[in-house]
């Protein structure tokens, strides 16, 4: 399990529920274990409401360059898409980052109604699971009118005036994190960032950045009556181009997304932008197992393969 899982207990739980929520009492606290990076816990109390609880790891041992201060990220994403989107998130009760009851970060949101997509998708049909493909679609359609004039992660202040510029920062941090850890990313930095250059004309085209989920798979989607009830794990936001976001990796570039993304074919320009996006995705998943400290590294191993086709 990874070590950015900052574990509580129980009574240290208890405290935080109780500087949130003064007149309530718990009644039964649940680890989610879906997740890959911070702790979740389902928390109900003894009035019969529910709320989750997400707890940021103490320090940043477990997490890449390009994960920068990740609640921070979340909390600035959700407030965007419920100040200005028709899909839903979860509503922030409450946030703590005086690290006097628990010593990382947290937050405290009301818990989605309905399922998480890829636990139930296996016993849904195929018309379901298309609507809920179609209906992601249209929220990252959704996402992309929310504009920026610059590019950057949502848990920083820097930003970068192009997106080449920030797309390179991303991978130069993913080949230094590779260095630090002694990773085999199959080629070394001169072949990254020269074939990246050579490329740079199609990145020139983009001058706007958009919000960007990053990684709206099917864990971090929430489906009811067959239908989209809610996007969790915003922490990864960041301001760029819709085409960063995992579905439309080479892996699971569905049909049904692009139809209701309104795309469903791309300019030689965009489809050197989106294999770029590839790259970095896979970088990151093969590195991530190293900063997580997996045991299993059947991930690492799959993204190297997936690396290797595109490169």
């Amino acid at each position: 399990m990874a070590i950015t899982k900052n574990r509580q207990s129980r009574e240290t739980i208890s405290r935080m529920a109780q500087k949130a929520f003064p007149d309530k009492s718990i009644a039964e606290i649940k680890e989610l274990t879906e997740g890959m990076c911070n702790v979740t816990y389902d928390i109900t109390f003894k009035d019969g409401t529910e709320s989750i609880l997400k707890i940021a790891a103490k320090d940043r041992r477990g997490n890449t360059s390009n994960e920068v201060d990740l609640m921070r990220a979340e909390i600035n994403a959700m407030k965007l898409v419920t100040e200005n989107c028709s899909f839903k998130v979860a509503k922030i009760q409450y946030y703590d980052t005086s690290n006097t009851v628990c010593d990382g970060n947290y937050f405290f949101m009301e818990k989605l109604k309905g399922d998480n997509f890829s636990l139930v998708r296996a016993n849904m049909s195929e018309a379901m699971i298309a609507t809920v493909d179609t209906e992601m679609g249209k929220i990252s359609r959704e996402l992309s009118k929310l504009k920026n004039p610059e590019f950057g992660f949502l848990g920083e202040e820097k930003r970068y005036d192009s997106l080449y510029n920030f797309v390179k920062k991303m991978l130069e941090n993913l080949i230094s994190d590779a260095k630090n850890k002694d990773i085999d990313i199959l080629y070394d930095e001169r072949t990254f960032l020269d074939l990246l250059e050579k490329d740079k004309p199609a990145f020139d085209l983009v001058h706007d950045a958009s919000l960007v989920h990053w990684d709206m798979w099917e864990g971090n989607v929430f489906v009811k009556d067959g239908h989209v009830s809610g996007i969790i794990d915003w922490e990864r936001a960041l301001w760029g181009e819709p085409f960063m976001d995992d579905r439309f990796r080479m892996h699971n570039r569905g049909r049904h997304f692009l139809e209701g993304f309104g795309q469903t074919t791309f300019s030689e320009e965009e489809s050197i932008r989106l294999h770029w996006y590839d790259v970095i995705l896979y970088l990151t998943m093969m590195i991530e197992v190293f900063y997580r400290e997996f045991e299993d590294k059947g991930q690492y191993f799959w993204a190297k393969e997936m690396l290797g086709k595109c490169m």
